[in-house]
């Protein structure tokens, strides 16, 4: 009894520990890829979302290069601006006089039309003088005097077209100083905020408007490290804003940083979000989707300390 008992034993364990082993090698073969297996690094887009941020492309702080009392105000918050619009004026009261007086000056032909009159009558009495001396009648001091007199009447017709010319120049900078009473936007956008009224009172540190352009937006986003190499500027990628905006928009990569954040183990990545109808609105959450690239080029560390490619 005790030897077939034996037996019994032997025969388990031997069961027990084939299936053990047939065990441990599908686990084995389940692990390690088949060897037609392709690589995914080709995907076209990455099936992880990241979170991202809807901006505005720029925000400008409106103000103008001089100080002065507000006139007036033609937009409010909301109002759509376009590039070279006249958005408000500074008082320009004696600005507009300046201009008017250079203008008034520069169109006085009075003054050239006197001097041109005055040499050209020492011209003629020059001549005169000059019959007179040839045939011993005047003196040679009164032909002298009547040369002299037309050169001085010729300098004096050239200094009063010039200061008509300089007149010209007058108008010129009174018009830029009164443009510089007028507030243009300079870029194409929306008005976010108005920092003054008319009435008030605009000094070097006040700005008057802010502004910001919604076309195209901005999408900020921070990626990991691990992704560093294969998302690359002019890529595109599919942005999700939150609800209540929804839909899914096409943006292109236009900067990825070449300065990792080692704190965060991320990097940073802008995109541009096309906007023509101004139907997007800006600061607000979003998701983006990536298009991925191979990292083939993309410089990495191996034992040793030395880069390789």
């Amino acid at each position: 009894m005790i030897f077939k008992g034996c037996q019994l034993m032997r025969c388990i364990m031997w069961s027990l520990g084939w299936s053990l082993g047939f065990v441990l090698t599908s686990l084995v073969a389940m692990s390690e890829p088949p060897s037609n297996a392709t690589a995914t690094v080709g995907v076209p887009f990455l099936a992880t979302e990241f979170e991202c941020v809807i901006e505005p492309h720029q925000v400008v702080k409106l103000a103008s290069s001089v100080v002065g009392v507000i006139a007036r105000l033609d937009v409010d918050r909301g109002d759509i601006v376009r590039r070279g619009q006249i958005v408000g004026k500074l008082e320009d009261g004696v600005e507009a006089a300046t201009l008017a007086l250079a203008q008034a000056r520069a169109t006085n032909e009075y003054v050239s039309k006197s001097h041109e009159a005055r040499l050209q009558f020492l011209r003629s009495k020059y001549k005169r003088q000059n019959e007179l001396y040839s045939k011993a009648i005047s003196s040679q001091a009164a032909l002298e005097e009547a040369d002299a007199g037309a050169k001085v009447a010729e300098q004096q017709l050239k200094e009063a077209e010039l200061n008509r010319e300089v007149a010209y120049l007058e108008i010129r900078r009174a018009e830029e100083v009164l443009n510089q009473r007028t507030l243009r936007s300079p870029i194409d956008g929306v008005v976010v905020e108005r920092l003054l009224v008319p009435g008030e009172y605009r000094n070097e540190q006040t700005p008057i408007l802010t502004l910001a352009q919604i076309d195209p937006l901005r999408v900020e986003v921070f990626v990991s490290t691990t992704y560093y190499g294969r998302i690359r500027t002019g890529s595109t990628a599919e942005v999700r804003p939150e609800q209540p905006v929804g839909g899914v928009y096409s943006a292109i990569v236009t900067v990825v940083d070449r300065v990792l954040d080692a704190a965060s183990g991320t990097f940073g990545v802008r995109l541009a979000l096309p906007n023509p109808d101004l139907l997007l609105p800006a600061g607000i959450p979003c998701k983006v989707l990536f298009e991925m690239h191979p990292t083939e080029g993309i410089p990495v560390l191996v034992d040793g300390g030395s880069r390789s490619n």
